[in-house]
């Protein structure tokens, strides 16, 4: 029969189980990993040249166009659905939201929206212009394009998305 001590017994045994798997696994991964951490790759021991810029091997032939191309075949119904995106901080009608309203944004000065709180980075170019090239390589990837900005956004790694996003900002005027 089982009685509480014979119980006791089992369950003892299987947690002592349990600790000296989970501790044999912690010191395996110690032992064998380079690196040091989770997520660490140990650096590559020699490139192969491929000819390929990008150095995934793989070429895409909507990035290898200029911009300027892609927005002139843009669909700004599409960009109407990719703004969805943007709705979470930026608003069409005038009002800010966390970020500034984005009505009338082609053309538009670079951190210019009277009472907005700009970061450094942007306040750094209110000299230049929102225009499509600088709407781009900022939507491409914001932290790269102004380091230090506030905006937390990944960005848009399709040129079409970019192209269709910035030809319907231009259809949101003032």
């Amino acid at each position: 029969m089982l009685d509480t001590m014979t119980m006791t017994k089992i369950v003892g045994a299987f947690c002592g189980a349990l600790l000296v798997y989970l501790l044999g696994g912690w010191v395996g991964e110690s032992l064998y990993t380079t690196g040091g951490g989770h997520g660490d790759h140990g650096e590559q021991a020699y490139l192969i040249d491929t000819g390929e810029e990008d150095g995934h091997g793989d070429s895409d032939a909507a990035e290898i166009q200029d911009f300027a191309s892609v927005l002139t075949e843009a669909d700004a119904g599409k960009g109407e659905k990719v703004f969805g995106k943007c709705k979470a901080c930026h608003k069409l009608d005038g009002s800010d939201g966390t970020g500034p309203h984005l009505d009338g944004v082609v053309d538009r000065g670079i951190a210019s929206v009277a009472g907005f709180a700009y970061s450094d980075a942007l306040a750094d170019k209110s000299a230049e212009a929102w225009t499509a090239e600088n709407l781009n390589g900022f939507l491409e990837n914001p932290k790269s394009w102004a380091p230090g900005t506030k905006m937390s956004f990944a960005g848009l790694k399709k040129i079409t998305d970019r192209a269709d996003l910035v030809a319907y900002l231009q259809t949101t005027g003032n």
